[in-house]
């Protein structure tokens, strides 16, 4: 069966985006997504996304990691597919989904350059020896260190991702370095794609939380990945409580095609 396809990436983190609305491709199996995300035997790429149908929404964002399997949120995904439905005809400045995780919003800048997400409310975190643990939609494992362009990301992530600690459902491992009090680096091994990815938007919001440079009220932090600039902006509660997250930052449409698929 002929499959009609766009990819889209958000500062360097793309996916395989597929209008589903008729449901024509809901039987796509774990085989023939992984097959799809494979860079050398196919379209390639850190995910698949299906853009559904959902009574009292625009849409609704089905995601699968690279491996096939249904994934997590994912930030800049949701940031594409926002994009991705108003290249479809839905002309709206901006949007209100469902996900895995549950509502978002999405707002459209510039012209549809600049892409907003929000994102699920955040209670806190878990600091353990050192490092931290943040669920922002997707569970992340955030490690400072002092030169992370330096980092083995896949060695060292793997190791953490792989621990008997979180080797049943695996995690997210993100490597942070700080550059200011609203700047910081970031590097991701993202479980189901099994590598680094150039960047992670659950990731980039979980360790921008985590650098909050207000004890409370306001914060706005710059994010440097390997596949560009992103800004997290967020309130703070006196609770640790985070709220009114947004992930901001650049979306593109790389191409579009079609591909045989299996059913």
């Amino acid at each position: 069966m002929n499959m009609p396809f766009s990819k889209y990436q958000g500062t360097g983190n793309d996916f395989i985006l597929v209008d589903n609305r008729s449901n024509a491709f809901t039987a796509l199996s774990q085989k023939e997504i992984e097959r799809l995300c494979d860079r050398r035997f196919s379209i390639g790429a850190d995910g698949l996304m299906m853009l559904n149908q959902k009574v009292g929404y625009d849409f609704e964002m089905k995601y699968y990691n690279a491996d096939g399997k249904p994934g997590s949120m994912c930030g800049n995904g949701g940031r594409c597919m926002a994009l991705f439905a108003y290249d479809l005809g839905l002309r709206k400045n901006s949007f209100r989904f469902f996900a895995s995780d549950g509502e978002h919003e999405a707002e459209l800048e510039n012209g549809s350059a600049i892409i907003n997400l929000k994102m699920k409310d955040v209670a806190g975190y878990k600091e353990e020896d050192g490092h931290f643990i943040v669920d922002t939609g997707s569970p992340h494992y955030i490690k400072f260190v002092t030169d992370v362009m330096d980092i083995d990301v896949v060695k060292e992530g793997t190791e953490i991702r792989y621990s008997e600690q979180f080797a049943k459902e695996g995690i997210n491992v993100n490597f942070v370095e700080e550059k200011g009090a609203d700047e910081i680096i970031v590097r991701t091994y993202e479980r189901g794609v099994e590598d680094e990815t150039f960047s992670c938007g659950t990731g980039v919001t979980a360790c921008a939380i985590v650098c909050h440079h207000n004890d409370v009220g306001y914060n706005d932090v710059t994010v440097t990945t390997k596949g560009g600039k992103l800004v997290v902006k967020y309130d703070r509660s006196y609770e640790n409580k985070y709220s009114n997250i947004w992930l901001c930052g650049p979306t593109v449409k790389s191409f579009e095609g079609t591909i045989v698929v299996d059913l």
